[in-house]
């Protein structure tokens, strides 16, 4: 079984977790920028992320047998900080490396008049670009934010299928299932949902356009919530057809919208046991 997590925030995770996941079968992540954990000072800070996300992460995943991807933005988070926002102007040159798969996440966290502007600029960053949106829907209000957020990506003018509503849930996956954008659903160990919760929702509406994504970060989460989904789907009934097409193909389909996933061509996913340092010499797996 091949896994693909189209959310989680490796940069706060450790390599125990990497050589974790290659043996649950994942064997592509993205990551999209999120915030630090506490308050960034300026739009330097967001540089050296972005940075990090483009160099050092990637060849980090590579020694334990797995591509990773990233998606890159001012997170709902922080676009309330002004101290922040000059990384607006930043991410037009970023968004042209090959890694970036897509902006994000953007969106809602409280619903504000600044998270509105970061949101409608990134928008149209991402149509400007002609990569996907990963969009992040709040923790609090969830319907009022989705159905918020649903206006302002028709308003956008950006095609539907190239966004990604995440972290939906019962309440709010009706609100996205006819809007033609994909749905995300990231699965915790005691919020947000979980295995068996995300397999009433695939059974009611199907397997198209729907992502499953860990989220993993630096609060209480696990990155093999992916495999325990897995797990539920075959204990339920779902075939291995049904499985992969949710945790390998939809992630593939989607993000190769941005014209640089490459990875149903490499096959270096599936060779854990050496990768290459930056200048090219052949180094071993682990340590951290």
């Amino acid at each position: 079984m091949r896994i693909f997590d189209p959310h989680i925030h490796m940069s706060s995770r450790t390599t125990d977790d990497y050589r974790a996941m290659h043996t649950a079968g994942v064997r592509a992540v993205v990551e999209p920028a999120f915030w630090l954990g506490q308050p960034r000072t300026s739009a330097a800070s967001f540089r050296d992320y972005f940075d990090a996300l483009l160099g050092w992460e990637p060849y980090r995943a590579a020694q334990y047998g797995i591509r990773h991807f990233c998606a890159l933005a001012l997170n709902p988070k922080e676009a309330n900080d002004p101290r922040c926002l000059p990384v607006l102007d930043d991410l037009p040159r970023y968004l042209l490396k090959d890694n970036v798969v897509a902006v994000g996440e953007i969106g809602f966290d409280s619903m504000t008049e600044a998270e509105e502007h970061a949101f409608t600029v990134q928008l149209a960053l991402a149509d400007a670009h002609g990569l996907p949106a990963l969009v992040h829907t709040p923790h609090r209000d969830k319907a009022v934010g989705t159905s918020r957020t649903l206006e302002l990506v028709r308003a956008s003018g950006i095609e539907p299928g190239r966004v990604l509503i995440d972290h939906l849930n019962e309440v709010t996956v009706p609100l996205v299932a006819d809007s033609g954008c994909w749905m995300g659903f990231s699965i915790y160990p005691d919020t947000k949902m979980d295995p068996d919760r995300m397999v009433r929702i695939l059974q009611e509406y199907g397997t198209s356009r729907m992502l499953v994504n860990s989220a993993a970060d630096w609060g209480h989460s696990d990155p093999l919530r992916t495999a325990a989904t897995a797990f539920a789907m075959r204990s339920a009934g779902f075939t291995e057809e049904d499985v992969e097409q949710v945790l390998w193909h939809n992630p593939v389909a989607f993000y190769a919208q941005s014209g640089r996933l490459d990875i149903e061509a490499d096959d270096a996913a599936a060779r854990p046991s050496e990768a290459t340092d930056f200048a090219g010499n052949s180094v071993r797996r682990g340590g951290s």
